[in-house]
């Protein structure tokens, strides 16, 4: 895929000139003042790619490992498996994995993985594992819960998106890197939409590197905060993608490499958008799927940390009306805007009602969540502030 790099010189009648250039200012003010490497952003309009731009040590061919960012596309690959009836979020896991169909697991179901709310935060799995079948089964016969589905959310960086990988690749009978290229990227049109990237792309990947110090006790004191609880997203699991070994893994949970403009095209797909149509025929989903999907299925549970509300879809973060900034979102966004970040402060996400989507990709991956977080905020903000009135 190949995009003109002067796309903003011609930027739509609905887009405000003065507050994209304020855009672009804010997406390299950390690039060029040294704490990031590079930094790639895109922005999409009613089916079409208006602004694609990167700073830094990169180019605009760069795929970025976009971490949990991953968790929207095969969450969609799901909502074409519940399109077709073939997968129905009320059904047990155990009706597809044998490990969940005894004890307490075979209260789990496929809700439950997509919502965050299954149980299993922490259960173990490393990514090579995905590629030998007996010890996948292995794996989610050592899970044990933590506490019963659906009585609590807490992130499962990677586990409940194992498990519905696993089921997946049962309904569709093939290997799950090659799902998300037949049923989403090859009809999108994105051929460099990749869940675990194949070994002759590996070059054209930015390494990931650390930036920044990590608040101290007494940073998060002064916040009335506790330091966030240990989990799997470390330094090294973070460092791993620089691997060839993990880059090949197609891990669901966080597995993506793809360019910004890659990724906000996917997100034209999740509003009907398909090249230059409108056309919900030429996307893989139906106008009534994707309503399902961004129907929020979390009400009365509340973020375990910071204590606002989760507004979870199946499988993507949902603005709402209030505290949208805590959930990846920019002031000012629509309520039903919705999509799913990654570490290292990845921002992806879509407004049904304007048609705008936006991604901003970096491979700083920033010790300060705290600056990370007003970084996102501000960028999706401006990104918003885009749209005339």
């Amino acid at each position: 895929m190949t995009y003109d790099h002067d796309l903003a010189s011609a930027l739509p009648d609905a887009i405000d000139p003065v507050a994209f250039e304020i855009l672009r200012a804010r997406v390299r003010q950390e690039v060029e003042a040294g704490t990031l490497p590079s930094a790639q952003f895109a922005l999409a309009y009613r089916g079409q790619l208006i602004a694609f731009e990167t700073f830094g040590a990169a180019s605009n061919q760069a795929l970025y490992p976009i971490f949990s960012a991953t968790k929207a596309i095969t969450s969609a690959l799901s909502w074409l498996s519940i399109q077709t009836g073939a997968l129905d979020i009320g059904a047990p896991v155990g009706n597809w994995i044998p490990a969940f169909k005894a004890g307490d697991k075979a209260l789990v179901t496929v809700l439950h993985l997509l919502t965050h709310t299954a149980g299993f935060p922490n259960a173990p799995f490393r990514p090579t594992d995905y590629f030998d079948a007996e010890r996948r089964q292995a794996r989610f016969e050592q899970w044990r819960l933590e506490w019963p589905p659906g009585s609590r959310f807490v992130y499962h960086p990677t586990s409940s998106l194992w498990a519905l990988a696993e089921i997946l690749e049962q309904i569709y009978g093939r290997a799950f890197a090659e799902l998300i290229k037949t049923e989403i990227a090859e009809p999108l049109g994105l051929p460099e939409l990749f869940v675990g990237c194949p070994s002759p792309e590996h070059d054209k990947i930015v390494a990931v590197s650390h930036v920044g110090a990590a608040p101290s006790a007494k940073d998060y004191a002064e916040l009335n905060l506790q330091p966030p609880p240990v989990s799997e997203v470390t330094e090294a699991a973070i460092d791993n993608f620089n691997t060839a070994e993990i880059r090949a893994v197609p891990t669901p949970g966080g597995g993506g490499f793809m360019t910004a403009a890659t990724l906000a095209l996917f997100y034209q797909g999740l509003l009907g958008y398909s090249g230059n149509s409108s056309d919900f025929a030429q996307v893989p989903w139906q106008a009534e799927t994707l309503l399902n999907a961004r129907t929020i299925r979390t009400h009365g549970l509340k973020d375990p940390y910071l204590g606002f509300d989760v507004l979870r879809g199946l499988g993507i973060v949902i603005a709402g009306e209030t505290d949208q900034h805590l959930r990846g979102f920019g002031h000012g966004s629509t309520p039903t805007s919705f999509g799913h970040g990654g570490a290292g402060g990845q921002i992806a996400w879509a407004d049904p009602v304007s048609g705008l989507s936006f991604v901003y990709l970096t491979n700083g991956h920033d010790r300060n969540p705290f600056r990370q977080g007003r970084r996102g905020v501000s960028l999706s903000s401006k990104a918003v502030n885009c749209l005339r009135g």
